[in-house]
C-alpha cells in the first residue's frame, strides 16, 4: 500500500509525463483540435418561464384577472336560463380538473338555439372545420407552486362554486375573482375543519 509520499511522487510522474506529451505534440507541428459541445439556447429566461417578465409574475403570484377568450361565452345566460355548472363542466365532481366544454358538447345546444348570433356562428366554424375551442384557462398555479388541486372532494363537500369563482350568474366571459394563494386556501381549509398539512395540497 502506498504512503502518502508515494501517491504524491506517482501524481507528479502523471503530470510530468503529461507535460511532455503535449511539448512533443506542439514540437512535431501538429496541433490537436479539442472539440467544445455545442449549446444551443432556447431563448427562453428559464425552461418553464418564456421571459423574465414571466418570470417575475410567477416569484409573485401575479396573474391576470381578465383573459381574453376566443368565444365571448357568456355564463350570466346560461344559468339564467337553468343551466348547471355541471352540464358543461363534465366530471368535475369526480377529477381534478373542471372540464372545459368542447365543440361538440356546445353544437348539441347551438343546431338549434341562436344559431344566428356572431359568438354561435364562430363556434359552428371550429366544428365545420374540425377544430376544438382554444380556450384558454382561468384558474391556474404556476409549476413552482408545486400544488395538485383536485375539484372532486370540493364538490363532494359541498363547497359552492361561488367560493372560488365568484357568483357566476353575474359574470360573462369567466373572470378570475379569487386569488387563490395559500392564505385563501388554509384560512377556507381551516373555517371548514378540512386538513391544513402540506400533503393535502403539495404532493
Amino acid at each position: 500500500m502506498l504512503s502518502l509520499r508515494g501517491w504524491t511522487v506517482l501524481g507528479l510522474g502523471f503530470v510530468i509525463t503529461g507535460a511532455i506529451a503535449t511539448l512533443v505534440s506542439c514540437s512535431s507541428g501538429k496541433q490537436t483540435e479539442v472539440k467544445h459541445p455545442s449549446y444551443v439556447t432556447s431563448g427562453q429566461f428559464t425552461t418553464a418561464h418564456p421571459t423574465l417578465l414571466a418570470a417575475a409574475k410567477d416569484y409573485i403570484d401575479s396573474y391576470p384577472t381578465h383573459v381574453q377568450q376566443p368565444i365571448a361565452f357568456t355564463h350570466k345566460v346560461h344559468l339564467q336560463h337553468g343551466m348547471q355548472c355541471t352540464d358543461c363542466h363534465k366530471g368535475v365532481g369526480e377529477g381534478p380538473d373542471a372540464t372545459i366544454p368542447n365543440v361538440q358538447l356546445c353544437m348539441s345546444c347551438h343546431q338549434v338555439i341562436a344559431t344566428n348570433k356572431p359568438e354561435i356562428k364562430k363556434i359552428a366554424a371550429y366544428q365545420k372545420k374540425g377544430e376544438q375551442i382554444p380556450w384558454h384557462r382561468v384558474y391556474w398555479f404556476y409549476q413552482s407552486a408545486h400544488v395538485k388541486f383536485w375539484h372532486g372532494p370540493h364538490i363532494r363537500a359541498g363547497v359552492n362554486c361561488a367560493t372560488c369563482h365568484g357568483d357566476m350568474k353575474q359574470q360573462t366571459v369567466a373572470v378570475r375573482k379569487a386569488g387563490l394563494d395559500m392564505g385563501f386556501c388554509v384560512g377556507c381549509h381551516r373555517m371548514h375543519k378540512a386538513p391544513t398539512d402540506c400533503t393535502t395540497c403539495h404532493f
